[in-house]
């Protein structure tokens, strides 16, 4: 029996892994020095990001046992899914063929599972809403579920969301029969579920616990430190360059973008944000792993951190300093790097598309 695998389908959530499997190095040399062993598996979902070299930068470092990358497929991949979300006009209707997705969801995921996840005592898994979620369920594997991003649930409620109408009947037929599946903490085969703050949550799950991630940062050492740097930093001696560069600007401004909107949307949003801070200083972007809007390209006047690098990690680099970060709806809070935290929030957004489509929340 192998001890832990996590499942990671973004570059946080295996950032987040990393911080996770460090303490426990740490707890486990405190109490026996010495006794420390890569006993973790890691899983690289490929289905909503691309990892590039990433499986090989975290084999250097020799933190886990193995490194292995998921041919993860979504819904649409299986052609003969698609009839059995079509509405069948009645709630009746609708859950018979919701069980039979369910179902049928999971046995054509099965070949594309790429370990035995029998052979684990503990399963990690980021954003079970995704195919791995269903594969476990119908399997009768137990798993932990991990938050997708850092308070997601106070933003999006992606359970609550995904299921409004008869919630408590879906959970019910979730958690207690196994006959559909429903996402973070309502699966029956989930056991718990960490979230970095349940006083940020409005509707709390029995089964979430709290795990907050600051302190898994705060501990770090400056070999730790580095350890993740040569996990994530493709170039870091060109980032190091980019920093010291940036020292000698005076004020700066840096912006993270976010996957909102349609592409020719979501660059008028940014064109506007940066009319709004450039005043202020000079502006730096750091977009987002999944934006695909091509900022190079479009906004090229303007210096640019590598996207793949999650914008927590900055914090290690200490003559990196802003005056004010600013997100859309990204938190953006704890960032050490920043003088000001600026988080524009919904209420921006509304202005450039139909609030329903990400005041979900007020939906439930």
């Amino acid at each position: 029996m192998k001890e832990r695998i996590y499942v990671c389908h973004t570059y946080y959530h295996v950032y987040v892994t990393f911080l996770k499997e460090l303490k426990l190095k740490e707890q486990k040399n405190g109490e026996n020095p010495g006794s420390w062993y890569p006993g973790a598996t890691l899983v690289l979902s490929k289905m909503s990001t691309n990892f590039e070299n990433l499986k090989s930068r975290v084999e250097s470092t020799g933190l886990f046992e193995e490194v292995i990358e998921f041919d993860e497929k979504s819904e649409d991949f299986f052609p003969e899914l698609a009839e059995l979300r079509k509405s069948a006009g009645n709630f009746l209707g609708n859950l018979w063929k919701r069980i039979r997705f369910t179902r049928e969801y999971a046995r054509l995921e099965a070949p594309y599972i790429p370990v035995d996840f029998r052979q684990y005592q503990d399963i990690y898994v980021y954003c079970d809403s995704d195919p791995i979620g269903y594969y476990l369920n119908q399997n009768k594997i137990y798993y932990h579920a991990m938050e997708d991003g850092l308070n997601c649930l106070k933003n999006f409620d992606t359970a609550r969301y995904d299921n409004r109408g008869h919630f408590g009947l879906k959970a019910f037929l979730s958690r207690k029969l196994n006959l559909i599946f429903v996402q973070n903490g309502y699966g029956k085969y989930c056991l718990d579920m960490e979230v970095n703050d349940i006083s940020a949550i409005k509707y709390p799950c029995p089964r979430y616990i709290e795990v907050p991630r600051q302190p898994l940062v705060d501990r770090l050492t400056a070999e730790d430190k580095d350890l993740i740097l040569q996990a994530f930093i493709r170039d870091k001696e060109g980032l190091e360059k980019q920093i010291a560069e940036s020292s000698k600007l005076g004020d700066k401004i840096l912006i993270l973008t976010n996957p909102v909107c349609d592409l020719d949307v979501r660059e008028q949003i940014f064109k506007d944000i940066i009319e709004m801070f450039e005043p202020e200083g000079t502006v730096f972007l750091k977009p987002h792993p999944r934006d695909i809007l091509d900022y190079r390209k479009l906004f090229a006047e303007y210096p640019q951190f590598d996207a793949t690098v999650p914008m927590e990690m900055l914090n290690f680099f200490p003559g990196l300093r802003f005056k004010k970060v600013v997100g859309v709806l990204t938190e953006v809070r704890g960032l050490t790097f920043a003088d000001e935290e600026v988080r524009l929030g919904p209420d921006f957004l509304d202005k450039y598309e139909d609030p329903l489509i990400h005041r979900q929340n007020e939906q439930i």
